[in-house]
This record gives structure tokens, C-alpha cells and sequence, in this order.
């Protein structure tokens, strides 16, 4: 199995002068895999008791070599952050920079770096970037196109929205990700089955031209580049069952935007200082409308399409703006390169699954994880980052990379066994 990027790592610097990191690690990724490998002596993980379950215990010893400190559950976070301090103050080089990579920690993971004293993102900048409804509030105070939106607390709600905007519309939890709990409403009775009191929902109108992605790095307020995405299916049709892919695009086939200074608009409305920006918009009728943004790496393996595309290492450059340095972007591609999320049909037993060695030969694929063993128990779930493993795809073009995913789904295989229910115990 090819294994992804090598570390390069971060730009060299004097080792009396290196800054360490701590990175919120809530779940294994290409990133913290990548950042646990290069910074060996600088990095300290930080785990929320909470949330141990999604952290496997193959990524726990990959990663016990480096210091991590666990939040315990049910403490006051003014607390854990006082003994987190006591505790850093013991390591050889306490972080002096902080990092987090998820998308659903960053109310709590922010709060702590304020409390241990590192940099953060404040509270107004924690809601413009996790509250979707506050994020395209943000988005036009700063001039820019959305959707129609509102917050809705009941059906009454939705449909007095559909009325003045019309069918259909998107339903999601203003603090949702990988479009967990949203739903692309038809109809008024679309929405009778949705549980509105169980989360903080918002409603928008549905656009149509087309989705774009784009990520970009950020060094002392400056946006030092933009690396657009395609998405051959948007990610509610992903849910629904299409292919989950998204594509960084190197050639001129991106969107007719103004990509820098689009994230730039933002990055300066929102003071973000430094970090890793990901993006989501539409162009209708040659007018760009901002969807959502993360301050952070984006999900899937869509920061390694940027590395395959441009020929750079992606995870180095990144690593170095939440370490403080400006990172050299040299660039040795030009190309299109894609993750596609290869398919989780079911919860159960994995019975049989085509390897990543098989998947390596096939055309423009440069990297192959397969998560699904044989034997292995999986679970299924309605979110945009389902899957049993992903690959990279690299081509000339969108259309010739899209082209090879789909010979890989025609490729791929994997079958799984519902678990039986135990019969029961006759009296």
C-alpha cells in the first residue's frame, strides 16, 4: 500500500528556535499522521477524553511517542487548562503555537488555547466560521453574495420561508459538517420527519449554477495562495449515493474568479491571521455567491489533491503558518489531481474488498488507502466523508480525472455481510 506523502517537513530552522505545536487530535487523518511523523520532538497532541471511541487504537500507538494531553470529561475547561499549563510546563519545549484541524471541536478547542494562552481564533471569529447562520451574516457585511437564509425552530418556519422563496431548499444545523443531519427539502412534506427542536437548524435557498471549493494558506493576514476544487457531485447528492469526489484543479480550467482575492475579502473581514482556509461557493449567471468556510485543513484527502496537483508538499506548507513561518510554495505540476472516496455500501462484516495494490494499477492512480479489511466490522453513516478508503487521481484534465474515477468504482469491490441479530431465547 502506498502510504502517501514522505515527511519533508516544515522549513528547516535552528532546533534552539523551534517553536512546538499543539495540535487538536480528535481523529486520525493524512494530516496529524503527516505532522506526527515530522515533528517528532516538536508537536503535543491534545485529546478530549470524550471523544477517545474515534480514535483506534493502531492511530493511538502510531502516535505514542509524542506527549499528548487528555481533557477530561466533565471538568470545567478553566480547570483542564490550569493543569495543562502545570503539565506543559514539565516538557522540554512548551507549545507556544496551536493548531486545530476539526471542524466540530472548534468552540471547545479555541476556548483552550485562550485559556493556556496560545493564539486562537476569539469568539466572534469562532462564529463566523462554525455558525453558518453568523457566517453568511459575515459574508454580506463584507459585500459578498449568499443564499437566502434564515434560522427556523419549526415547520411554520420553513414554510413561511418556502413561500417567499420557493422549492426546494436546504436544511442543515447551523453547526453541521459533512452534511451530517442536512437535507435538500422538496416539499412541505419533506420536512414532517425532521426533528426541528434537536439541533439549531437554518434554512436556504437552493442555488443552482455551479459549486466550487477552494483552500488557500494564510501568513500574517495574507492569503500566499488559492487552489480551486471541482466537485464532480455536490455533497447532498454524495449522501444520496453519487461519487464522492472533489478535484484541485492546476490547469486553467478553474472557475473565472479571483480566487486570492476573494478569500482575502474574507480573511481580512474576519482578522484571521494565520491558518489553513477552505471554502465552498457558487457561480450563477457569472456571479459568485459565497457558500460556507472552515479556519482549518479541509476534510477528505482534499489538501493532498493540492500537493498532487501542484507537485509541493502540502502538509510541510501547512505545518509551517500554524508554526508562524511563511512557507515556500514552489510548485513542480500543473495538473489535475482528485480524491475519490471509495464507496461504504453497508454496516457489518467487510467479506471481501479489491486491495490498494490492485487499485495502485490502475490508470492515474497514485495513491490508494483501503481501510476495510476482510473481517473487519464496519459502520456506515449518512455523511460526506463516508467510506472504506479513498484514492488519488491524477490527469491532464477534470473531465480525464473524473473519467479515471469512475473506472476505479467500475473496479472496485467490496461486499459486507450485515451482523445477524442473536435469535431469541425461546422460554
Amino acid at each position: 500500500m502506498n502510504t502517501g506523502w514522505a515527511p519533508a517537513g516544515p522549513s528547516p530552522v535552528p532546533a534552539d528556535s523551534r517553536p512546538a505545536l499543539l495540535m487538536v487530535d480528535d481523529r486520525a487523518s493524512s494530516f496529524t499522521r503527516y505532522a506526527a511523523r515530522a515533528l517528532p520532538e516538536d508537536l503535543v497532541l491534545l485529546r478530549f477524553a470524550e471523544f477517545r471511541g474515534d480514535l483506534c487504537e493502531d492511530y493511538l500507538s502510531e502516535t505514542a511517542h509524542l506527549p499528548a494531553f487528555w481533557v477530561r470529561e466533565g471538568v470545567p475547561l478553566a480547570e483542564e487548562a490550569r493543569r495543562y499549563r502545570e503539565w506543559a510546563a514539565e516538557l522540554p519545549a512548551a507549545p507556544t503555537r496551536f493548531c486545530n484541524p476539526s471542524e466540530p471541536r472548534q468552540h471547545v478547542a479555541q476556548r483552550f488555547a485562550a485559556l493556556a494562552g496560545l493564539p486562537h481564533l476569539g469568539e466572534h471569529q469562532v462564529a463566523w466560521v462554525r455558525d453558518k447562520a453568523a457566517m453568511k451574516r459575515r459574508f454580506r457585511e463584507l459585500g459578498l453574495r449568499t443564499a437566502a437564509f434564515d434560522r427556523v425552530r419549526s415547520a411554520a418556519d420553513v414554510e413561511r420561508f418556502a413561500a417567499e422563496h420557493g422549492w426546494p431548499l436546504v436544511l442543515k444545523p447551523v453547526d453541521s459538517f459533512a452534511c451530517v443531519d442536512t437535507h435538500l427539502l422538496r416539499g412541505r412534506d419533506a420536512v414532517r420527519d425532521i426533528d426541528l427542536a434537536a439541533r439549531d437548524f437554518m434554512v436556504e435557498q437552493y442555488l443552482g449554477g455551479t459549486e466550487w471549493e477552494v483552500c488557500g494558506l494564510i501568513h500574517d493576514g495574507e492569503v500566499l495562495s488559492a487552489w480551486p476544487s471541482a466537485m464532480p457531485f455536490r455533497p447532498l447528492a454524495i449522501v444520496d449515493g453519487a461519487m464522492n469526489a472533489n478535484i484541485s484543479v492546476g490547469t486553467d480550467e478553474g472557475p473565472a474568479v479571483d480566487l486570492p482575492a476573494l478569500l482575502q475579502r474574507i480573511v481580512t473581514g474576519m482578522g484571521i491571521d494565520h491558518g489553513y482556509a477552505h471554502m465552498e461557493f457558487f457561480v450563477v449567471d457569472g456571479q459568485v455567491y459565497a457558500g460556507e468556510i472552515g479556519i482549518r485543513p479541509a476534510g477528505c484527502e482534499i489538501p493532498a489533491n493540492h500537493g498532487h496537483a501542484y507537485g509541493f508538499d502540502v502538509f510541510a506548507a501547512t505545518l509551517d503558518v500554524y508554526l508562524g513561518r511563511r512557507p515556500r510554495l514552489d510548485y513542480r505540476e500543473r495538473r489535475c489531481a482528485g480524491d475519490l472516496l471509495l464507496p461504504l455500501p453497508g454496516s457489518g462484516t467487510v467479506r471481501r474488498v479489491t486491495s490498494a495494490d490492485e487499485l495502485l494499477r490502475l490508470p492515474g492512480v497514485v495513491d490508494a488507502v483501503v481501510r476495510a479489511g476482510v473481517g473487519d466490522t464496519v459502520t456506515a453513516r449518512r455523511a460526506s466523508h463516508n467510506a472504506s478508503g479513498h484514492v488519488h487521481v491524477v490527469g491532464e484534465s477534470i473531465g480525464q480525472v473524473e473519467q479515471r474515477m469512475r473506472a476505479i468504482l467500475d473496479a472496485f469491490t467490496i461486499e459486507v455481510a450485515p451482523v445477524r441479530e442473536p435469535d431469541p431465547v425461546s422460554g
